[in-house]
């Protein structure tokens, strides 16, 4: 049986292409379940697998794609049955494994999610990888953070995906949200998602740099890193906690240790990927119930494999808001 992929491609010189091609189920990594995928999303580690880099993919050529919905095909394990509709985000999948970006996935058992009938596909990837960090942060800024509900929680790259879906979460929460990005024009759609108040990173970072700051955040998500944590954790209130998923800045953290030893802060990296499937379990089942977000079309957009060559430069350029869902099926919903 074919099937079509997004399939990167390393040149004789070094370089790379994309190409979308027909495979053959042959063309599949040993698994135990073939999923036939509707949607998958589209993340910056997806776009840094699709260019070429090798500490996100080592060998080539590579179907990128961390992020896959849909309907089991095939299955030699117990657990999984033909036709469940199942989600699967993180653990190797398009890193070194065959990816999302693919109208056929094989993947271990245990890799699986099975998806809840209050998402639909479409639904499910909005928030993939991206709102499932978010979510996850959530899950230990109100485990950690003993001042959670007495002040405003800050998302910093808040354009981003992980930032735009954390803005919409924890607002339709009730949470007082302090959104930052650098980009100008993005002001609007985080004030649709529901953020208080938006501040431009030159805003944040502009200022005496002291190693305790004026108490604003009870909690932070830090998708952004380099300059921007040190200075969040110089403005948490104390007993805060702050969430770090990202090093887009840079990977490096120069701080003082005063924060964490006269205010108590907390700091915590998320590691989405390698979650537990105990947490994992958890955090999607109330993602499609308790904290299942009223309205996912203000979030993202569709594109199909097509089109998701120009979205992965988009993404590597800085320039994507929101969250990009890709179709990959055709009669999927």
């Amino acid at each position: 049986m074919s099937f079509r992929a997004l399939r990167v491609f390393e040149n004789p010189d070094g370089s790379f292409r994309r190409e979308l091609v027909t495979l053959n189920q042959q063309d599949l990594p040993a698994g135990e379940v073939t999923i036939r995928v509707a949607f998958s999303s589209l993340n910056y580690k997806d776009a840094l697998s699709a260019s070429g880099n090798r500490g996100v993919t080592r060998h080539y050529p590579h179907t990128p794609g961390c992020d896959s919905v849909g309907t089991i095909e095939t299955s030699t394990n117990s657990n999984w049955q033909v036709g469940q509709r199942v989600l699967v985000t993180g653990y190797d999948l398009g890193m070194n494994t065959h990816g999302g970006f693919s109208e056929l996935i094989r993947v271990p058992g245990n890799w699986i999610v099975a998806l809840s009938d209050n998402l639909s596909f479409r639904e499910a990837m909005t928030i993939g990888t991206a709102g499932y960090t978010a979510a996850l942060a959530l899950h230990y800024l109100e485990k950690y953070s003993f001042s959670l509900r007495g002040g405003p929680i800050l998302v910093t790259g808040a354009s981003g995906g992980v930032g735009s879906f954390a803005v919409a979460l924890f607002s339709s929460l009730g949470y007082s949200v302090t959104a930052c990005t650098g980009k100008a024009d993005a002001h609007e759609f985080l004030s649709e998602l529901g953020a208080k108040v938006i501040l431009s990173r030159q805003e944040f970072l502009s200022g005496r740099d002291r190693v305790l700051e004026k108490e604003n955040w009870a909690g932070v998500l830090d998708t952004v890193g380099g300059d921007m944590l040190p200075r969040e954790l110089a403005q948490c209130m104390p007993g805060a906690c702050v969430a770090c998923c990202g090093m887009v800045s840079k990977p490096v953290l120069s701080t003082s240790l005063m924060p964490f030893l006269l205010r108590g802060i907390r700091l915590i990296g998320l590691a989405a990927a390698q979650s537990p499937m105990a947490l994992r379990l958890s955090i999607w089942k109330r993602l499609s119930g308790e904290w299942r977000i009223p309205d996912f079309s203000k979030i993202c957009r569709e594109v199909n494999l097509e089109n998701l060559e120009k979205e992965i430069s988009r993404i590597l350029a800085g320039k994507q808001v929101g969250r990009v869902v890709v179709r990959v099926g055709e009669r999927h919903v």
